[in-house]
């Protein structure tokens, strides 16, 4: 006979709320790939300049930033952007967006084609995480947020929410 449960119950605890923190929309270039790795195709995206406007957050994307990702056998695409925001005070903020993008072959054919497809058809989900010595911005260290995102020709858009 097997022995008893004896592992406390817990109960379970609030969902976290998700209150909307800015919408960015990000200008990128073209992809660059180089080659085959070992755990699928590594490449690369520049990105160029967009804003972030939000209830929380409002600013400029500082040119410069790089979107890393890996096209893995299975067709899903692991994705770590690292960019900069200047916000509206002058403040810089370092993001790093790590995260996951999958749909059926179809509808990612038709994003690396650069079409337009609606952000329902696929999955497109970041982790963010920010840094900054900013003295107005200095809570956003201490900050989880989820991004749901969409791709388009020319560039990403993203709600993020803030993880409470």
């Amino acid at each position: 006979m097997p022995a008893a449960n004896t592992t406390p119950h817990h109960d379970t605890l609030a969902p976290p709320a998700l209150p909307l923190m800015t919408q960015i929309r990000c200008e990128v270039a073209g992809l660059v790939s180089l080659g085959a790795g070992p755990h699928g195709e590594r490449r690369y995206v520049p990105l160029g300049g967009g804003t972030a406007r939000g209830p929380e957050l409002n600013g400029e994307l500082v040119p410069g930033g790089v979107d890393w990702q890996v096209l893995r056998q299975d067709g899903a695409l692991d994705i770590a952007a690292h960019y900069v925001i200047r916000t509206d005070d002058g403040g810089l903020i370092e993001v790093q967006s790590n995260g996951l993008r999958h749909g059926p072959p179809e509808v990612m054919a038709q994003l690396a084609r650069g079409e337009d497809v609606p952000a329902s058809s696929y999955y497109f989900r970041t982790v963010m995480r920010f840094t900054t010595g900013a003295p107005a911005w200095l809570h956003l260290n201490k900050v989880l947020a989820l991004a749901v995102g969409r791709r388009e020709a020319d560039r990403v858009l993203l709600d993020v929410y803030r993880v409470g």
